[in-house]
């Protein structure tokens, strides 16, 4: 029976979304521009031969209608290709990974307006009298790296943790490792969480750092308490029928841990990929793998590094290409992304973008399969292929075959 391995490439958007213009983000192009930037800035093209082979170029073409510098190929892709549109409301991270898995978002989530300050008294007052809490720092929209290097020094001195949001639907928590506590970070978050549930805030992220001022660093030990998807996905129609599930980097924590299966994280693209590539000598017959790669996004597009993003993009490709050695004869590979992040953009945020849809297999006929009106084609094509039951939205014909 076949296995699917999903591979989500955080924030790896090919062109702006139908939509964009009512989000800000007309003209953006995370594989664009950072393909021009690398021909032009770089002075050498991008290099992703695996997938590039796989479509990818063919699927840059099909949303923007054009082909990237370096990522035509001579023949046809070995691979099924296509582009697909986000029908959910947000440009964040859960909204996209639920409508990939087949789900979604049926409802506007809460955001956190940009004024300072950007959350309401009530509920810092409540977080600070449920966590113990002398007060807070921040209070604002903000780089997650910035705001920890302004005031990671007070932080330390006054006791108080680090509170901001971005354009997502977030509230976002800092604390020293050291000098406030981990787990008293985690169950400040949770407490949070409570908080935020009737504001229908979609994530509190507890974000842990180390070092001395001048030289904070951010953690591995991230941890996101995430709203529960509120009907089914292919996470949970594949639990629920007793296959094998893995997920794989922060997928847990995106689903809030609903069907989720064997949870297997990671500290850097390379390390879940290596997770991945040794998963599929123990993931048995009709299993689901769902991987999350998140250095893309918080490394590099969040930082608007373009560079790094080039060099991060070449060596997950390389990574790529292990992987697809390692199949089997009746194993799908589908590579897609869950929204945007334009290295090159104005801004810090997420970029409201169409995302590639990459498929391989060798049982699988390659070819193109146009572009998909929502997210949620992945899932139910996937959820097809592995003989589940129909119980996702989405359109399955035309995906894998």
């Amino acid at each position: 029976m076949a296995r699917i391995i999903l591979i989500v490439m955080d924030s790896v958007g090919i062109g702006a979304a139908p939509d964009a213009d009512r989000y800000g983000d007309a003209g953006a192009d995370t594989i664009g521009h950072i393909a021009d930037y690398c021909a032009t800035g770089r002075g050498e093209p991008l290099r992703l031969p695996n997938l590039t082979a796989l479509g990818l170029g063919h699927a840059c073409r099909l949303a923007m209608g054009r082909v990237p510098p370096g990522l035509d190929i001579a023949g046809a892709p070995i691979g099924r290709f296509g582009a697909a549109i986000e029908i959910s409301k947000g440009k964040d991270t859960p909204s996209g990974h639920w409508e990939i898995a087949g789900l979604p978002v049926p409802f506007d989530w809460g955001y956190f307006p940009k004024s300072e300050p950007a959350f309401p008294e009530t509920l810092i007052a409540d977080l600070c009298r449920r966590a113990g809490l002398p007060g807070v720092l921040g209070n604002c929209h903000a780089s997650g790296t910035e705001i920890i290097a302004a005031l990671g020094a007070a932080h330390m001195r006054t006791g108080k943790p680090i509170c901001y949001t971005s354009a997502d639907s977030v509230f976002q928590i800092a604390a020293h490792e050291e000098s406030f506590g981990l787990e008293r970070l985690y169950a400040v978050c949770a407490i949070a969480r409570e908080l935020v549930d009737p504001l229908m805030i979609g994530r509190v992220i507890a974000r842990p750092f180390i070092g001395a001022p001048g030289d904070f660093t951010r953690t591995a030990r991230r941890r996101d308490y995430a709203v529960p998807p509120p009907g089914p996905t292919l996470l949970s129609v594949a639990s629920e029928a007793g296959r094998d599930v893995v997920s794989v980097g922060k997928i847990g924590d995106i689903f809030a841990h609903a069907g989720t299966g064997r949870e297997v994280k990671g500290s850097g693209n390379a390390a879940l990929m290596q997770a991945t590539i040794e998963l599929l000598d123990e993931v048995a017959d009709g299993g689901f793998v769902f991987v999350n790669l998140i250095d893309f996004d918080t490394l590099y597009g969040h930082r608007r590094d373009t560079a790094g993003y080039a060099a991060a993009l070449e060596a997950f490709d390389a990574d790529l290409g292990r992987l697809m050695m390692r199949l089997r004869p009746d194993d799908l590979l589908v590579v897609t992304a869950d929204h945007g992040c334009d290295p090159t953009w104005s801004g810090t945020d997420h970029t409201r973008e169409q995302v590639p849809v990459l498929a391989f297999g060798q049982e699988l006929r390659p070819g193109v399969m146009g572009t998909r009106r929502s997210f949620a084609d992945i899932g139910a094509a996937c959820a097809a292929r592995l003989g589940l039951s129909p119980q996702l939205a989405g359109e399955a014909t035309g995906v894998f075959a």
